[in-house]
């Protein structure tokens, strides 16, 4: 029996005016309607003869939405499911400077503009305080990476410079070889994690972004839970969640980029390029083949488009007349990917557990003490 499909989730966050936005008058082009999920978009004053465009995602977020309303609509159901055991992946795509680091990251201070990682931590200790006890254990674990210029790097190794290799399980799929993962019990253990790898990850300045993500990052947590029934035996499923803040696609000519910015932002688009052919591949019904192995980006990805995860999209926008064709671009990709058909599953008894480990390490280590003269005594 085939499992269910689903098609990939896209949500459309359009950020407020910048200060030099404001500063030159450039004109707001977007309109959201956020009960229909409408955006329509306009060329503005100067090529008025142009007809609107007009698209229709899951939900809007204009630019004066909450970081909490995007996480409750968005987030939250992703971290539900993780719960449950299915995968699950929330990333953020735009041009850069719309706010994709802000959505997934936010700012520490003041709390209501944390952003989805953050408060995806608070949720999952909460959801562990309220459904742990006797009958029902939980194990985290998070890992943290970035893809710059082509090469995976582990943000959270204290030898960042070190590549790492994308390998392929039949069972678990694509994965990070020797990628560094650590057991976590509370927020502040993730906050930590968070902070330092962000600390290694790579920014610079350009024209359009002050703090440009150079690469894109993974944020992985992974929950397992077991659960004890009646009868003494077990149950152990293990959800996975990737939070993913994609860099943002540049033209030359508006961010100025030279030298190893250029080179950088070469690398970022060609990336992207590669997830957009990906997407293509994935919607049309006519192709045989999924071009993932093109980038390191869409391989790691593999699973989140067309494969065992529930995905949600945050396609983040500028409102700006100037940004028209970019704004234009991003929603038509965002347009397109909403019809990517997910099949996910919920993963029960993996074999790549580590509770399941550490239960046979138990195991073996009750055997050995009843082996041991006089050891035969009560569990």
């Amino acid at each position: 029996m085939g499992r269910s499909s689903e098609c990939v989730k896209v949500v459309v966050r359009c950020r407020p005016l910048n200060s030099d936005e404001k500063r030159d008058k450039r004109e707001m082009i977007v309109d959201m309607d956020w009960q229909t999920g409408g955006v329509t978009l306009h060329a503005g004053s100067k090529a008025s003869t142009d007809p609107p465009k007009s698209f229709a995602f899951d939900a809007v977020f204009p630019p004066d939405s909450r970081q909490d309303d995007l996480y409750q609509q968005t987030a939250a159901p992703i971290i539900e499911n993780v719960f449950e055991g299915y995968n699950g992946t929330i990333f953020a795509y735009g041009q850069t400077g719309t706010g994709k680091t802000f959505t997934m990251e936010g700012v520490n201070e003041p709390p209501e503009l944390r952003g989805i990682i953050p408060r995806a931590f608070h949720h999952i200790f909460d959801l562990i305080d309220s459904r742990g006890g006797q009958t029902t254990e939980f194990l985290v674990r998070a890992s943290y990476l970035e893809i710059y210029n082509e090469e995976v790097r582990d943000l959270l190794s204290r030898q960042v410079v070190n590549k790492l290799d994308l390998k392929e399980d039949p069972s678990t799929g694509v994965y990070v070889k020797d990628l560094t993962s650590y057991v976590v019990k509370s927020v502040k253990e993730c906050d930590k994690l968070r902070n330092f790898g962000a600390d290694n990850r790579h920014v610079g300045a350009t024209k359009m972004n002050a703090d440009s993500s150079r690469s894109h990052s993974v944020y992985t947590i992974t929950v397992e839970s077991c659960e004890t029934r009646p009868d003494g035996t077990s149950s152990i499923r293990m959800g996975k969640l990737n939070l993913v803040d994609l860099a943002g696609s540049e033209r030359q000519a508006k961010t100025e980029a030279t030298g190893e910015r250029l080179k950088e932002a070469t690398k970022i688009n060609l990336s992207l390029s590669a997830l957009g052919n990906c997407i293509s591949a994935l919607v049309d019904g006519k192709s045989k083949h999924v071009p993932y192995r093109d980038s390191k980006l869409t391989r790691l990805l593999q699973d989140s488009l067309g494969g065992n995860t529930k995905t949600v999209m945050v396609a983040n926008m500028g409102p700006a007349d100037w940004n028209y064709d970019e704004s234009l671009s991003t929603l038509r990709y965002a347009n397109r990917a909403k019809n990517i058909q997910n099949k996910p599953k919920i993963n029960e008894d993996p074999k790549d557990a580590m509770l399941r480990e550490f239960q046979e390490e138990i195991a073996r280590l009750r055997e050995k003490l009843q082996g041991r003269p006089g050891g035969g005594g009560g569990g």
